[in-house]
Parts: structure tokens; C-alpha cells; sequence
């Protein structure tokens, strides 16, 4: 079948994972630099209120989570920790220490908000695929966290990694036919990357505006989110914010809006 000729299903029936991204929760910690609110009391709290997964990234600069949130949580969490990470010596060797269950490999700039783009896995298969051999060898399952472009899913295919995280930020940022064709995109590549074996993903910018859609592309199995859920929890605190969500995206899985 011909990439063009792709489409979505159109009655997903099948559930979805739910990963939540406590990176947040450091963010207001680190503003004071005082020990609360603890990233490790909200991924246990996520996990008890039925997040599948907590995702958490261990950046260059430590903005937000440090080496401890990590270990505590892996030490903590009842559910699978998922480390986001850098493709460094650095965070490689960390990484084969902790072991998390899953790592998923980012792009990262010192100067950049959030993460702005897809991992470029074409422009350095040789490193992507070290990295990802050497993860795998720990036991950690990677995934490779890839805009929803041919040429990426290729290299991703090629690297070994079992798993892709496709970058939603952009379907996030446009409104109307910008992001019917970002979402149609999406969809195309998700059910080649499935075809092809891989297990898909998805995640950035996802909030219970706009998670519906991404949720009724079937080929995906998990969505990872963070900022949204955290900000939310603001006003109704974590637990209801994490079951709001869920019930969004059951709801637009199972074709229930």
C-alpha cells in the first residue's frame, strides 16, 4: 500500500495507554529550589489514579527532574518509568545504571522552552542505533521520538528501536485545515510505522481540546502527557485532572463523543 493511499480507521475499538509527565511538578520545585512539591509524590499518585506509565525527562541542565527523582521513583513508582533522554555519554551511562522499563530518545537544545522538534534519526543513524543497541542490551525498551515524516520512520525502522513516539507539536500549534492535514499525516504515518511492526506512540501539546483525534488514529497505543494534565491539576487537583483525561480519550476511542 502506497504511503498516500494510507487513511485513519475509521471505529478504533481497541484501549489506549495513558502516560503521565511529571517534569512539571520539578519545574515548580526547582523555581525556589526548596524540596516540594516532590516529582516522586506526584508519579506515585499518577500511578494510583491509573496513569499506565511516568514519563520523566532528565535533561542536560537539570531545569526540572534530577538524578534523584529518578532513581527514588524507579525505586517507587508501581508502574513503568519512562526516561527521557539526550543521546550522550552521559545520559546513556545514567540510563544503564537506573534501568528504567522504557527510554525514549529526544532531541535537546540548553536554549529551547519544551522540546520544539522530532529527533532527527536520519541525519545520525550511526548514533541512534549505538544508543539504542546499548539500552537494549540493559533491558531498556526504546523508543525514538520522530515527526511524522517518511524519511524519519525510515531511519527509525532501520536503528532497531522496537518502539516510535510521534511528535504531535505541530498538529498541536495549527487550527483548521493546517491541522486536518497534520492530524491526516499523523495517521498515515502511524499505520506505516505499525505495518512495519513498531509499536507507535504519540505526545507533545496534547491537552483535552485536542486529544480526540489523535486518540481515534488506532495504529497508536499510547499517548504521553504532561504539561496539560499538570496545569490542569492546578485546579482540580492530579487525580481528577489524570481521570478527565482518560475519559477523553476512552471516549473518543471508543467512538462514544
Amino acid at each position: 500500500m502506497h504511503w498516500e493511499t494510507l487513511r485513519m480507521p475509521s471505529s478504533p475499538t481497541t484501549a489506549i495507554r495513558l502516560g503521565v509527565n511529571v517534569d512539571h511538578v520539578a519545574t515548580v520545585r526547582q523555581a525556589r529550589g526548596t524540596d516540594y512539591p516532590d516529582p516522586v509524590e506526584a508519579g506515585l499518585i499518577a500511578a494510583a489514579a491509573g496513569a499506565d506509565s511516568i514519563t520523566i525527562h532528565l535533561r542536560e541542565d537539570r531545569r526540572h527532574i534530577q538524578e534523584h527523582d529518578v532513581r527514588r521513583l524507579k525505586a517507587r513508582c508501581p508502574v513503568p518509568i519512562n526516561l527521557e533522554m539526550a543521546i550522550t555519554e552521559e545520559m546513556l551511562a545514567f540510563a544503564c545504571r537506573v534501568k528504567p522499563r522504557f527510554a525514549c530518545l529526544v532531541p535537546e537544545r540548553r536554549r529551547e522552552l519544551t522540546t520544539e522538534g522530532g529527533l532527527d534519526v536520519a541525519g545520525q543513524r550511526r548514533a541512534v542505533g549505538a544508543a539504542c543497541a546499548r539500552l537494549a542490551r540493559a533491558g531498556i525498551e526504546v523508543a525514538l521520538f520522530i515527526d511524522p515524516d517518511p524519511a524519519q520512520l525510515d531511519a527509525a525502522i532501520a536503528s532497531g528501536a522496537p518502539h516510535v513516539e510521534i511528535h504531535t507539536g505541530r498538529y498541536a500549534e495549527v487550527r483548521g485545515r493546517r491541522q486536518q492535514s497534520e492530524l491526516a499525516r499523523i495517521a498515515r504515518f502511524a499505520e506505516k510505522a505499525q505495518r512495519a511492526g513498531l509499536e507507535v506512540h504519540a505526545g507533545h501539546g496534547l491537552n483535552l481540546d485536542n486529544v480526540g483525534a489523535i486518540t481515534r488514529i488506532e495504529p497508536i497505543v499510547e499517548l504521553n502527557i504532561g504539561h496539560s494534565v499538570v496545569a490542569r491539576a492546578l485546579f482540580i487537583g492530579l487525580p481528577a485532572a489524570i481521570a478527565e483525561m482518560r475519559r477523553a480519550m476512552n471516549s473518543a476511542r471508543l467512538g462514544l463523543e
